[in-house]
Order: structure tokens, then sequence, then C-alpha cells
């Protein structure tokens, strides 16, 4: 394949590979693989919605494959709303890139389709396509189109609809959002904050990928979950993050959010090539709707990559460079050479900015977290990890989450006592 206008004898023209090549160079893979399901090792999420991880041997592998061959064994996922769940003994196609690379979200084959079991028609509701033009584009209906309930809330004038200052914490992974509802929470007994996540599409497009999500919601931690954008799966559906917010806020009733990505962190070792800047543009959406942006820091005391180590260059990136508007940067209090770092990183990032509004940097005192942290993952059920790493290893970067969600905390115990 050639580079359109690209030719023999014209610039850029010339055999695949060279610089003519670079469509190819630069192109798409997926590697298929038919197997055999041999258990059903767990499933979590509500009906209809479930994850379901299988053991499965495959089968067949294409000719001139030289890995993941015939008789081998590996994990797969099946999405309820997709193919529906795999018995024992079935066949299923897969999807096998990710695993075949050992990437982070390599962990699993996927589940593409059951070629004797052809799934029922779903309810013919919804007109919003996800995962557009993939050939499992996924329909739902969503919060926001016509015909549905809250469309005429939604289509309200600009003007009409904000989050009348609602917090929202803007994280980068995942894995943090735990820690930040921990740090959020009111001590037992105490009255707890109505909190809706909405998952944006920088990671996993599925929301009922993460059993994280799924313990949450099963421990009452949450009060929904919004899927934007591309991402689906949620209890609401919703075409924008700026509706997902809107919706959050009025469908939901939230007293506050956690904004963040899906399982499945993508970098590229360049200063713009991460899933993570998009950050800051969820900085952006909350203040334009009138919300109060919590910055959390992505924090290291332990990764391996000088990049990540204090204040990864993610968070300086995101926040300092796409996010126009102000947030809240919540710095925690660190002990050691670990915690004057972080906080001479976080004086960078709230300096003055040109073009840009000046972000107010909020110190939180991490006193009691660590013991709200290991509480967490007692109640949740859920272990607290970030990158293989948890919180005996990486302390740091589980705090940081926390002292956003206290922060939060506080926000809302103000607003409760003046009314």
């Amino acid at each position: 394949m050639m580079l359109l206008g690209a030719g023999p004898g014209r610039p850029g023209g010339g055999p695949a590979g060279g610089h003519g090549g670079i469509g190819n160079r630069y192109g798409s893979s997926m590697m298929w693989r038919d197997g055999e399901v041999l258990a059903l090792r767990r499933d979590w999420g509500p009906a209809g919605r479930r994850c379901a991880e299988l053991d499965a041997r495959v089968v067949v592998a294409p000719a001139g494959a030289t890995t993941l061959m015939a008789g081998e064994e590996l994990r797969a996922v099946a999405y309820e709303a997709i193919t529906g769940i795999p018995s024992v003994g079935e066949g299923v196609r897969l999807e096998v890139s990710a695993l075949d690379r050992v990437l982070g979200t390599g962990g699993h084959a996927m589940v593409c389709a059951r070629p004797d079991v052809l799934p029922a028609d779903p309810p013919r509701e919804g007109h919003l396509v996800k995962a557009r033009y993939m050939p499992d584009q996924v329909m739902v209906a969503g919060v926001d189109e016509q015909g549905t309930d809250h469309h005429g809330l939604l289509a309200r004038p600009i003007d009409d609809l904000d989050l009348g200052g609602m917090p929202a914490v803007v994280a980068d992974l995942h894995s943090s959002l735990l820690a930040v509802l921990a740090g959020m929470r009111a001590r037992e007994g105490g009255q707890q904050p109505r909190v809706a996540y909405v998952m944006t599409d920088g990671g996993a497009l599925p929301l009922a990928y993460s059993r994280l999500v799924a313990a949450l919601s099963r421990a009452g931690w949450l009060a929904g979950t919004v899927t934007a954008g591309q991402a689906w799966g949620g209890d609401i559906e919703a075409v924008s993050i700026h509706n997902a917010l809107l919706a959050a806020r009025h469908v939901l009733r939230a007293d506050a959010a956690v904004v963040t990505q899906g399982p499945g962190n993508l970098g590229t070792e360049t200063p713009w090539g991460f899933s993570g800047v998009a950050c800051g543009d969820a900085v952006n959406a909350i203040a334009a709707l009138g919300g109060r942006p919590v910055a959390c820091l992505r924090v290291s005391q332990a990764d391996a990559r000088p990049r990540h180590r204090g204040v990864s260059h993610h968070s300086m990136t995101a926040y300092g460079r796409v996010a126009l508007a102000a947030a809240d940067v919540v710095v925690p209090g660190l002990d050691g050479p670990s915690g004057t770092r972080v906080r001479r990183e976080a004086d960078v990032l709230c300096a003055p900015r040109r073009g840009a509004a000046q972000h107010r940097l909020i110190e939180i005192p991490s006193g009691g977290l660590l013991e709200r942290l290991h509480a967490a993952e007692e109640e949740v059920g859920v272990r607290l990890s970030t990158m293989g790493r948890g919180l005996e290893e990486d302390a740091a970067a589980f705090l940081a989450a926390a002292a956003a969600g206290r922060h939060v905390r506080r926000i809302l115990d103000e607003e409760a006592v003046n009314g």
C-alpha cells in the first residue's frame, strides 16, 4: 500500500516498508484463534451486563502462526451484552493480539463470536452506536437521545443547566477510583455522599471489564455509573463527557463525581502520546459546566520509570498544558524526600500560566488515610493495585488519590454547614 498520490518516480513513492510504506508500518493487526471453553472461572456485574472470565484451549491456529498454537491454554473474557456467556465445551472465536504481545491489558483473549450459537436479539431500545463501525459495535439507549426520559432536561438552553458547583475528581488511572472514594467517604455511621463514576473512553470501552466497578457498585459505594463517548455499559450512556457529568448531577443526583478512564491505560513514552492526556479535557469540561474540578495527581515513589516518579509527567502535561481552566490540585502530605519532591513539582504545576487560569494548590494531610485505605480493601473486597504494585509497595500513589477524595469530603461538609 502506497501513500495517496505517491508512486514509482514520485516523491514518497517506493516499495512498502520504505518511506512510501508508512501505511503498512503503522497499520493494525488482529490475531485470531478458534478455541474451546474449558471452564468458567468467575463472572461479575449485573445480569445482562456481566463479564465472564474463562479458561480456554486453542483448537485451531492459522497457517504461519508461531505462537498460541493448538493445544495451548489461555484465559479469555466474554461480554454478555455482545456474545452472551459461553458454556463449557463450546467453541469460541478468540482475538489474541494483546495476549500475544504480553501487554498490560493482554492478560486475556477476547471472545468475539460463538460460531455454533447465535445470540438472541436484544430489546429494540436506543439509537446511539458506540465502538462505532467496529464489527462488534454496540447499540445503546443514551440519556441524551431524542425520545428518552431525560432528553428534555439535557436539551434545555446551554446556560440553563449546569453542575451547580459539584466537585468532580479527575484521575489518570482507573486504579485510583477506590482510593479516591475511600478518602471521600465519611467515618462509620456518618452520612455518605452520593458519588457517580463517569468512565471516559481512553481505556477499556466496556465498563463490564472492570471488576473494581462491579465490587464498588455491589458494596453501595457508587450512586451509579455513566459511560461517556465510545465507552459503554454504564447505568447511563452519554454521547459526551459534558452530558455524562450533567446526567451524574441531575439524573443520578450525585453530590460528587469521579472521572477517569476504564482499565487499560495507554502510553508511548512520548510527551503527548498517552490516554491520560484527556484528564485536561475533563478539567475543562467540569469548569465549563460550572463544576469544581479537583485534579488527582498521579504520584509514585516506586515506579521504575523516572518519568512517573514523584508527580508523573502525565499529570504535569494533562493539568499543566491541556487544562486551560483552573482546578484544585491536591497535594498529599507525604514524608521524606518523596513528599518534598511532590510538593516542589506541584508548585511548578500551580505557578501562573500564560493563556490559562492558575491552578489552586490544596495541601491535604495524609493522617489516617493509610488506615482508611486498608479498611477500604476489606470493605469492598478488592486489592488496591497500580501497575502491579499494591498499597505496601507504592503507598504514595494511593495516598495521593485518597487525599483528592478527602478534599472533596471537606468541600461537601462545608456546603452542608453553610447551606
